[in-house]
Order: structure tokens, then C-alpha cells, then sequence
């Protein structure tokens, strides 16, 4: 009987086991290696600007080329330097439709404000706006940096990037000590404890020498911005610049198995992503991976999933192929595409298990996670994968020795979330979200396996094959 039940079951249920378990003393060294390219990506990479200039500077290094009609099969497609789309022509008709993969460079973060610099007790302030989902706590008494352009009056464009050398200042947002804290904080909700606009980033405390002027820090300060990058302050006014955690990507845990880094939603799915499109030669169906701004804060914008970027790349690609990119071209086409929302899900957090529903929540190192939905309230806001093609999904990543694992955003009334599936998806293209767990997602410092990177990578790579 003992013999039988262990035949059954294996025959019947599913066994997850981790991801390590699965391989070779060889996939095991490999493995680690694609982390360590991630973490160093990571550290370099702070917001979609610079995730843009990463990816044309290595795409170009493996043979893509900027978008035109009469170049080669390999191109990529820029969209105000804040998205990017690459692209392989593929072997088969047009009409056979295109693997897509999209995903977000965007990160929670804080922007400074159009009038950011004011003085306040003697000391050099900036304000900010916090853009997306990172605990206002989360924000305070961490070294953090400045990424961003400055548009001078005369149109000229100034980059900013200072405070993660440890040669540069950092800046930091002071906390209240807990010694006074407790009318103030400690009585309020966690949510309440700390203001939106008492997220300020010290930003100097010299004086100007005269002292019979007011504001003198403050003019200190633009005194320094002035010598070194030739602005005033109303340049600010046409700045976007994005305050970031000053924390670089580390390896987590004496096994070294994890990476701990700041951006890795979404940023974990666009490294694989761009990755994968880069071990295709010449595939089936022409191949399409997309990296898009704003998600968020609701991907709008004119470099967000709502915008007409994916619908521009198809044209792009019907007008490569030959053929007239009518509406009737597009429509067929984007019926016939198929595509994976590159978007990360959460996994199991040991400390706060009770949040989710175990037999379907995701587990770290258990492999890439296929999540047929995700919504809140009753699947509001979500794409909801079709049966059929989770299944055409299911079976390709189980022929191509994909580890993979199912997973939801939380219990039933408990939360939820979305992302770019459900703007993909209007398009009539099937899509699917797929990417790795993280813990601690949406803080300054989010956590990943390099095993669940890796699947993810392997998703991607037998998807655009497929």
C-alpha cells in the first residue's frame, strides 16, 4: 500500500522543492555568476533615465542599432529617453503576431519639488514629493542620493548624479529622536507618524559670509550649485531630479544567496528581460521587449504602458517587414502577440506570514512566479490570464525545465496590487504576469534570490524562443 500511495502522489501532486535542489554543482556556479552582474546593474542603476542609458550602451555592445527601415534585424527604439523598446526581426510572417515582454524601470522614490530649496533653523532644506508606494518611515535617517537632469534657461541640460561615491556628500532626512517622539509619533498611526512634507533632505549648514543678509545658508547653497553646475534656483523649476536610497547592492546571508538592493521592482524584471532578448539570435516570431516608465504611479505619461509606445514598436515592425502598417495590419498583429508582464510578486516573509494565503503565495528561491492575477477588491485592476494561455505558459516553462511557482498578492481582503498586464492586455495581446518574489518590496532596500533570478531569466529566454 505504502508503495502505491507514493506512486499516486507522485503521479498526482505537485512536489515543490527549492530551486537549488534542482541543480548541478555547474548550474549552481552559474547562477551565482548572473547574480553577480545583477547586483553590480543594480548599484549603478537608480531611475529610468539611467536604466535607459544602460541599456542603449549594452544593446549597442551586442548588435542592436537604432530604429530604421534599413538596418539590420536587431534595433531599438527610444521614447523620450525615460522608455526603450529592443527588437529582433523574426523568421515567421508578421502576421503570426510577437513575443513581448514588458516591464518598469520606474522605482518608488522621492522627487524634489519645482521650488525645493528653502532654509529653516539655520539649515539648508529640500522639499520633496514621494512618488509611489515606499513607507514615508522608510525615508528618514538613511544616506540618500540626488540622480536627475537640470534644463537651464538657456535649454542647456545638466546631469546630476552625487551622493553614492563615498567620495561625494550624501543627503539624509532627519528622524525625531524617540526621547520626543511620543505625542508627535509614536502615538499616531504608523501611516500618520511621518508627514509627506516633513520628508526634507538636509542640504547644507554653512553661512554665507555676510551677515547682515537673511537666508544666508540657503545662498551658500546656491552659491556651490552655481560654481559647480552654473544653475540658479529657478532652474529648478525644469529639474527632474529623484532622491534614492545611497545604498549600494549587496550580497545577503553567509551563503550569499540573496541579493539585497534598492529598485529591484521593477528593475530585477527588466536586467533578465534585457538579458534573455540578448541570448536570441534569430528567432520563430519576431521578438519584442519593452521597458516603460511610470508604472508606479499608474503607467500614464507619454512613456507609460497606457501610452501608445507598444502600439508605435508593432508599426515599427510591420514597416520593417515590408508591409502597411494599417489599423487592420495592427489589429491583426497585436491579436495574434503574446507577451509577459514582467512584474515582480510578494514572497512569504517569515515574520509576517499571516498576510498571505500559503498554498498560493510564492516562496523565496522557488523559482520565476506565474500570477494569473492580480487586482485588489475582487480582482479589481487586473488583467486575469486567460485558462488557456496560463496553461500554454505552464507547459512550455515545464518542456523547457523552467522552475517555476504560482503566486497572489496577498490574502483575499487583504490587499492587492497591479501592473502594466492589464494596459498590455487592452490591446487584445494575451499576457501574463511572470517574475521573481521579492521580500520587502516597495522599501529601500528589497531582497531577491539568485535562484528566482535566474528561473526568471530562463522564462524570458525560452518565451521569446518560443
Amino acid at each position: 500500500m505504502k508503495e502505491k500511495t507514493k506512486t499516486l502522489k507522485k503521479r498526482l501532486m505537485r512536489e515543490l522543492k527549492p530551486a537549488w535542489d534542482h541543480y548541478t554543482d555547474k548550474e549552481r556556479k552559474r547562477v551565482l555568476e548572473f547574480g553577480n552582474g545583477y547586483r553590480d546593474f543594480l548599484s549603478i542603476v537608480k531611475t529610468e533615465r539611467e536604466a535607459v542609458e544602460w541599456i542603449v550602451s549594452n544593446a549597442r555592445k551586442n548588435g542592436f542599432e537604432k530604429f530604421s527601415k534599413k538596418r539590420g534585424k536587431k534595433f531599438y527604439k527610444l521614447n523620450r529617453d525615460k522608455s526603450i523598446a529592443l527588437a529582433i526581426i523574426g523568421r515567421n510572417p508578421i502576421s503570426k503576431g510577437v513575443r513581448v515582454i514588458v516591464s518598469h524601470i520606474d522605482a518608488p522614490r522621492l522627487d524634489l519639488k519645482p521650488n525645493p530649496l528653502y532654509e529653516d533653523a539655520e539649515l539648508a532644506l529640500l522639499r520633496t514629493h514621494y512618488y509611489g508606494g515606499i513607507k514615508k518611515y522608510q525615508w528618514t535617517s538613511i544616506p540618500l542620493s540626488l540622480h536627475g537632469i537640470i534644463i537651464k534657461g538657456d535649454g542647456k541640460k545638466i546631469t546630476i548624479n552625487i551622493g553614492d561615491n563615498l567620495k561625494d556628500p550624501a543627503f539624509t532626512i532627519a528622524d525625531l529622536l524617540p526621547h520626543l517622539s511620543r505625542k508627535e509619533q509614536s502615538q499616531k498611526k504608523l501611516s500618520e507618524a511621518i508627514e509627506g512634507e516633513k520628508l526634507t533632505l538636509l542640504a547644507g549648514s554653512f553661512p554665507f559670509p555676510d551677515d547682515k543678509e537673511k537666508e544666508r545658508v540657503k545662498l551658500s547653497v546656491l552659491e556651490i550649485l552655481n560654481n559647480r553646475y552654473g544653475i540658479k534656483e529657478e532652474d529648478f523649476i525644469s529639474a527632474e531630479i529623484e532622491v534614492v536610497p545611497a545604498i549600494p547592492a549587496r550580497d545577503i546571508g553567509w551563503d550569499m544567496s540573496l541579493i539585497g538592493g534598492y529598485g529591484q521592482d521593477d528593475r530585477i524584471c527588466a536586467y533578465t528581460s534585457f538579458n534573455a532578448i540578448n541570448k536570441i539570435k534569430t528567432p520563430e516570431n519576431s521578438t519584442l521587449v519593452i521597458f516603460v516608465d511610470k508604472e508606479e504611479i499608474g503607467s500614464v505619461g507619454a512613456t507609460g504602458a497606457r501610452s501608445q509606445f507598444l502600439i508605435d514598436c508593432i508599426r515599427g515592425i510591420i514597416s520593417w517587414k515590408g508591409k502597411s502598417s494599417s489599423f487592420d495590419m495592427v489589429r491583426e498583429v497585436l491579436n495574434s502577440s503574446k507577451a509577459l508582464s514582467g512584474d515582480v510578486n510578494a514572497a512569504i516573509n517569515p515574520n509576517y506570514q499571516n498576510v498571505l494565503e500559503k498554498t498560493n503565495a510564492a516562496k523565496t528561491g522557488y523559482g520565476v512566479v506565474l500570477t494569473k492575477y492580480t487586482g485588489a477588491g475582487g480582482k479589481y485592476g487586473t488583467n486575469d490570464a486567460s485558462a488557456e494561455f496560463v496553461g500554454e505558459i505552464r507547459r512550455l516553462f515545464n518542456k523547457n525545465k523552467v522552475i517555476w511557482q504560482t503566486g497572489e498578492l496577498g490574502k483575499v481582503d487583504e490587499g492587492g496590487g497591479g501592473t502594466v498586464s492589464e494596459y498590455i492586455s487592452q490591446h487584445g495581446v494575451e499576457t501574463v504576469d511572470c517574475g521573481p518574489p521579492l521580500l520587502g518590496m516597495h522599501s529601500p532596500f528589497e531582497v531577491c534570490s539568485k535562484a528566482d533570478l535566474y528561473e526568471t531569466f530562463k522564462a524570458y529566454k525560452v518565451f521569446l524562443q518560443s
